[in-house]
Protein backbone atom coordinates (compact mmCIF):
# COMPACT_ATOMS: atom_id res chain seq x y z
CA UNK A 1 0.00 0.00 0.00
CA UNK A 2 1.51 3.38 -0.73
CA UNK A 3 1.53 6.32 1.17
CA UNK A 4 -0.94 8.59 -0.11
CA UNK A 5 -3.30 5.23 -0.59
CA UNK A 6 -2.68 4.77 3.10
CA UNK A 7 -3.34 8.48 4.28
CA UNK A 8 -7.11 8.25 2.65
CA UNK A 9 -7.65 5.36 3.75
CA UNK A 10 -6.67 6.47 8.02
CA UNK A 11 -7.81 9.90 7.19
CA UNK A 12 -11.72 9.67 7.77
CA UNK A 13 -11.05 7.20 10.83
CA UNK A 14 -8.71 9.86 12.42
CA UNK A 15 -11.19 12.58 11.75
CA UNK A 16 -14.51 10.41 13.33
CA UNK A 17 -12.64 9.73 16.30
CA UNK A 18 -11.19 13.06 16.97
CA UNK A 19 -15.10 14.09 16.68
CA UNK A 20 -16.05 11.82 18.96
CA UNK A 21 -13.84 12.50 22.12
CA UNK A 22 -14.05 16.52 21.50
CA UNK A 23 -17.66 16.45 21.32
CA UNK A 24 -19.48 13.51 22.48
CA UNK A 25 -16.98 13.18 25.63
CA UNK A 26 -16.63 16.65 26.63
CA UNK A 27 -13.46 17.87 26.27
CA UNK A 28 -14.76 20.85 24.04
CA UNK A 29 -17.43 22.15 27.13
CA UNK A 30 -14.30 22.01 29.34
CA UNK A 31 -11.68 23.72 27.45
CA UNK A 32 -14.34 26.54 26.34
CA UNK A 33 -15.48 26.40 30.68
CA UNK A 34 -11.95 27.45 31.61
CA UNK A 35 -11.30 29.73 29.26
CA UNK A 36 -14.32 31.71 30.51
CA UNK A 37 -12.93 30.97 33.78
CA UNK A 38 -9.64 32.48 32.87
CA UNK A 39 -11.12 35.43 31.07
CA UNK A 40 -13.87 36.42 34.19
CA UNK A 41 -11.00 36.09 36.86
CA UNK A 42 -9.32 38.45 38.95
CA UNK A 43 -8.22 41.64 36.84
CA UNK A 44 -4.57 42.26 37.54
CA UNK A 45 -4.70 46.29 38.71
CA UNK A 46 -1.57 48.28 39.15
CA UNK A 47 -0.91 49.47 43.28
CA UNK A 48 -0.01 53.46 43.03
CA UNK A 49 2.15 53.61 45.91
CA UNK A 50 0.77 56.69 47.67
CA UNK A 51 3.06 60.08 47.23
CA UNK A 52 4.62 62.00 49.38
CA UNK A 53 2.19 63.99 51.37
CA UNK A 54 2.00 67.81 51.38
CA UNK A 55 3.86 67.64 54.33
CA UNK A 56 6.53 65.59 53.72
CA UNK A 57 6.99 67.75 50.77
CA UNK A 58 7.33 70.78 53.24
CA UNK A 59 9.49 69.36 55.41
CA UNK A 60 11.93 68.17 52.21
CA UNK A 61 12.04 71.57 51.26
CA UNK A 62 12.91 73.07 54.73
CA UNK A 63 15.71 70.47 55.07
CA UNK A 64 17.08 71.45 51.29
CA UNK A 65 16.83 74.72 52.12
CA UNK A 66 18.93 74.44 55.69
CA UNK A 67 21.67 72.86 53.91
CA UNK A 68 22.11 75.72 51.28
CA UNK A 69 22.33 77.88 53.76
CA UNK A 70 24.92 75.96 55.86
CA UNK A 71 26.90 75.48 53.08
CA UNK A 72 26.66 79.65 51.76
CA UNK A 73 27.90 80.23 55.71
CA UNK A 74 30.71 77.95 55.28
CA UNK A 75 31.78 79.29 52.06
CA UNK A 76 31.30 83.02 53.94
CA UNK A 77 33.33 82.35 56.91
CA UNK A 78 36.43 79.77 54.65
CA UNK A 79 36.25 83.61 52.59
CA UNK A 80 36.69 85.81 55.88
CA UNK A 81 39.58 83.52 56.91
CA UNK A 82 41.66 83.99 54.00
CA UNK A 83 41.13 87.94 53.91
CA UNK A 84 41.38 87.28 50.31
CA UNK A 85 39.80 90.91 48.34
CA UNK A 86 39.10 89.11 44.64
CA UNK A 87 38.41 92.67 43.35
CA UNK A 88 41.78 94.72 45.04
CA UNK A 89 43.50 96.66 42.24
CA UNK A 90 40.62 96.66 40.10
CA UNK A 91 38.90 99.78 38.87
CA UNK A 92 35.28 100.70 38.10
CA UNK A 93 34.11 99.69 34.22
CA UNK A 94 33.74 102.61 32.42
CA UNK A 95 29.88 103.24 31.31
CA UNK A 96 28.18 102.60 28.25
CA UNK A 97 29.45 103.34 25.23
CA UNK A 98 28.35 106.60 23.28
CA UNK A 99 26.15 105.91 20.49
CA UNK A 100 27.71 107.42 17.53
CA UNK A 101 31.29 107.91 19.89
CA UNK A 102 33.99 104.52 18.85
CA UNK A 103 35.51 105.75 22.11
CA UNK A 104 32.83 106.39 24.08
CA UNK A 105 33.18 103.27 26.17
CA UNK A 106 36.91 103.49 27.22
CA UNK A 107 38.51 105.26 29.90
CA UNK A 108 40.39 108.31 29.02
CA UNK A 109 43.13 107.07 31.39
CA UNK A 110 43.44 103.62 29.40
CA UNK A 111 47.02 103.45 27.25
CA UNK A 112 45.27 101.49 24.38
CA UNK A 113 47.41 98.76 22.50
CA UNK A 114 51.00 99.18 21.93
CA UNK A 115 51.86 99.01 18.02
CA UNK A 116 55.14 99.82 18.52
CA UNK A 117 56.53 96.49 17.82
CA UNK A 118 54.64 96.84 14.13
CA UNK A 119 57.50 99.10 12.89
CA UNK A 120 60.37 96.90 14.00
CA UNK A 121 59.18 93.87 12.26
CA UNK A 122 59.49 96.00 9.00
CA UNK A 123 62.49 97.09 9.52
CA UNK A 124 62.58 99.78 7.35
CA UNK A 125 61.15 97.93 4.87
CA UNK A 126 58.02 99.98 4.65
CA UNK A 127 58.19 101.60 0.95
CA UNK A 128 58.64 98.06 -0.58
CA UNK A 129 55.71 96.81 1.43
CA UNK A 130 53.04 99.54 0.53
Amino acid sequence: MKLGEFKKAIRPLIKECVKEVILEEGILSNVVSEVAKGLQGSIIQEAKPAGPSQEEIRKKEEMLEEQRQERIKRLNESAKMDNIDAFAGTREAPGDPAQGNPLGGVSPGDPGVDISGIVNIAAGKWKHLV
